[in-house]
């Protein structure tokens, strides 16, 4: 069965931010995450923070009137959903989930429910479905998410001058599945108690140099601030769809659109702009041969 393509040209589109902080136990995680979302809304009450590091974000409650939404064990992907889900539904615009360690390496967590399972890796056929959910609650998220992940040493193998294997330091790693940083927009590496930080991803171009190299820097409101207004810099998604079905030339190319962009297929101005131009362009009759 052949496939119908939509060929359009590039356009950056104004986007909710998907970022990453990662750092070891007093590196200032949840202390930076907000003073990142407070520049990025500039209104404290449409913060939430989802907690699952026993209550530390009330430690912080002196900065602004933020939400928390308290996450105690188990912690299964379903259990992050719902809270993310509940966040949305109370009208934060920042939502911060600290941290998402525990959705992989905590009690009801994916690794404890594989072994719970047997530990087998066709076991890794149940629960990597239901992972997948979790990220892509995260990534089509309606409010700007801001994720913390524990580090911890990690050890490699290595030969030493004498050609002898031996166990070796070779730098924090993140306690979550491999692979999550790529899902992101940016990913802030917290490296020291002084919250210094570095860019170890970075699709907006603001703290990564096109060589790979940055600068450290210490997260601040203004971060947040820089960050608000490169999210909102591009073309409305909205406007941009609504354009592009106004421009088409046929059903097919008009379904096509539709198809495409399921993300946005309940958005009222959408769903108007659609029957428009529908109107326009009829299904045949039941009877004439159907080539869409």
């Amino acid at each position: 069965m052949s496939r119908k393509f939509e060929i359009r040209k590039a356009a950056r589109k104004k986007a909710k931010l998907r970022m990453g902080l990662g750092g070891a136990s007093g590196f200032g995680k949840t202390y930076s995450a907000l003073l990142i979302a407070f520049g990025i809304t500039g209104d404290w009450t449409k913060i939430t923070l989802i907690d699952t590091e026993n209550r530390s974000a009330d430690l912080y409650s002196d900065l602004g009137e933020f939400n928390v939404l308290p996450f105690d064990a188990p912690y299964p992907p379903e259990a992050y959903i719902e809270a993310i889900n509940a966040a949305e539904n109370a009208g934060s615009e920042v939502i911060i989930i600290d941290s998402i360690t525990h959705e992989w390496d905590g009690e009801g967590g994916c690794l404890q429910i594989v072994d719970g399972l047997g530990g087998r890796y066709q076991d890794w056929g149940k629960v990597t479905p239901r992972h997948n959910k979790f990220i892509q609650a995260i990534l089509k998220s309606n409010c700007h998410v801001i994720t913390t992940v524990r580090k911890k040493q990690d050890y490699d193998m290595v030969k030493n001058e004498r050609g002898r294997l031996e166990v070796k330091k070779v730098g924090l790693k993140e306690v979550t599945r491999e692979g999550f940083e790529y899902e992101l927009t940016l990913n802030f590496e917290l490296m020291n108690d002084n919250h210094q930080a570095k860019a170890s991803k970075d699709r907006t171009g603001l703290f990564m140099k096109k060589d790979g190299t940055n600068e450290p820097f210490i997260p601040t409101i203004e971060t947040g601030q820089k960050l608000a207004n490169w999210a909102s810099s591009g073309v409305d998604e909205v406007e941009y769809i609504c354009k592009s079905i106004s421009d088409v030339k046929n059903r097919n190319d008009l379904l096509n659109i539709w198809k495409s962009n399921s993300h946005l297929q309940s958005n009222k101005k959408v769903i108007a702009k659609f029957v428009e131009i529908g109107l326009k362009y009829p299904a045949p009759p039941k009877d004439e041969k159907n080539v869409e």
